[in-house]
């Protein structure tokens, strides 16, 4: 097991020489950074990239996003997946324009009540747009100590992980630190021959996509973007599913806000 002293220093060092320049750390916007948080929620970097940018352009406030159409904000979201973020993202753009004034609150507990704000979420945007030292984990954080502090265990729980993420954690800057062992991380789960995120005891294995009900409500989102109304057995022949499963779908998406449904007709 490597010293605190020698691991900050290697995390540190890598991060000068290796650091990513991404969009949303170029600034300290509270709206973007949210943004890019939500949208890097179970979403590859790369990935996100090539959404951000655009969808900053045509939402640049939470005044914006709030007013928008809900059709809108779901085409400017149609490839990054789960769906579901973009309604909580509009709808927490709602809730700060009428209740906070159209800041976003600095407290945990405030953020934490907000839709699809969760402890690692709010944390970052504490870190990153206040530069608050909270305490915090996702994927890349927990590989870094995974891999550094327990490199023969078979389990590693975040009970064990979180108090040297507070005991490293640098208090000046958190800001940045947090960024280093992110990149660090991303870095290790390119180079690593056996990803030491499979030892975390809260490691779970991604489903298949093809084929899932996740890519069929896709599917049926995207097409009611295109059409906005839509009889459901048109929607059953367009899409050549069962009937039982189409109508599990819908409900779905009925019940997650995403479509109405009146009679045997599905909109927007």
């Amino acid at each position: 097991m490597v010293e605190v002293s020698d691991f900050k220093k290697k995390v540190k060092a890598f991060y000068r020489s290796q650091g990513r320049d991404l969009p949303w750390r170029r600034m300290r916007d509270p709206y973007r950074i949210l943004v890019s948080e939500i949208m890097l929620q179970q979403t590859q970097v790369e990935r996100v990239k090539t959404f951000y940018e655009n969808f900053i352009k045509k939402f640049p406030s939470f005044a914006a996003l709030a007013r928008a159409e809900k059709s809108d904000v779901l085409r400017a979201w149609q490839g990054l997946g789960y769906n579901r973020r973009a309604l909580a993202l509009q709808k927490t753009a709602q809730i700060i324009v009428k209740k906070h004034g159209g800041a976003l609150p600095r407290e945990r507990g405030a953020l934490e009540s907000l839709p699809g704000i969760g402890p690692y979420t709010a944390g970052a945007i504490r870190a990153f747009a206040f530069d608050k030292p909270d305490i915090f984990i996702e994927t890349n954080i927990r590989r870094v100590f995974i891999h550094f502090f327990f490199p023969r265990r078979r389990t590693v729980h975040d009970r064990e992980i979180l108090p040297l993420i507070k005991k490293t954690l640098d208090h000046k800057n958190p800001r940045a630190w947090y960024f280093a062992l992110m990149d660090y991380g991303a870095m290790l789960g390119a180079t690593e021959t056996k990803n030491s995120n499979r030892r975390s005891a809260h490691y779970i294995r991604q489903l298949k996509f093809n084929g899932s009900d996740r890519e069929l409500r896709g599917k049926v989102l995207r097409l009611m973007l295109a059409r906005k109304k839509m009889q459901m057995e048109s929607l059953g022949y367009t899409i050549s599913q069962p009937e039982e499963r189409i109508e599990k779908i819908v409900e779905v998406l009925l019940k997650e806000g995403f479509i109405k449904k009146k009679g045997d007709v599905i909109s927007l």
